[in-house]
């Protein structure tokens, strides 16, 4: 594996095995407005990886990023929580969520979901500090 910082957080995790399951994903996306592909993969608390591609529409406003998919096939296949998550551009190139994707991936991954970002491997607390989730509801 190469050495991704903050990697220590769970040092025998596959980063980069997970980043080649996003770049596969990233290859199915369908993206013919903004030619931004981009792609997701995350582990699930039950060993198994879901992944997702962004889609988007002619009306702009109802696009679907990768996270979405990702998140739909997590509940398609059995539900879970997320443990380890990345998201690249076409390039293969890690990149950040953005902020809708965030609050997604907090729902169904919470505080202690790692994910890998451009400055490294942060946990959810740290790239979404402060959420707003389900125990606000409570």
């Amino acid at each position: 594996m190469a050495s991704v910082e903050g990697s220590e957080r769970d040092p025998g995790f596959d980063w980069e095995g997970l980043r080649a399951l996003a770049v596969e994903a990233m290859g199915h996306a369908y993206a013919p407005y903004s030619d931004y592909q981009v792609g997701a993969a995350a582990r699930v608390d039950d060993g198994r990886t879901v992944v997702g591609c962004n889609v988007e529409n002619a009306a702009y406003g109802v696009a679907l990023c990768a996270e979405c998919g990702l998140v739909s096939q997590l509940h398609l296949t059995g539900g879970g929580r997320l443990t380890h998550f990345v998201c690249v551009n076409r390039d293969g190139e890690v990149i950040m969520p953005c902020g809708r994707c965030r609050q997604l991936l907090w729902e169904n991954g919470g505080a202690s979901l790692l994910c890998w970002t451009v400055s490294g491997i942060k946990g959810m607390d740290e790239v979404l500090p402060d959420a707003f989730g389900p125990d606000d509801l409570a």
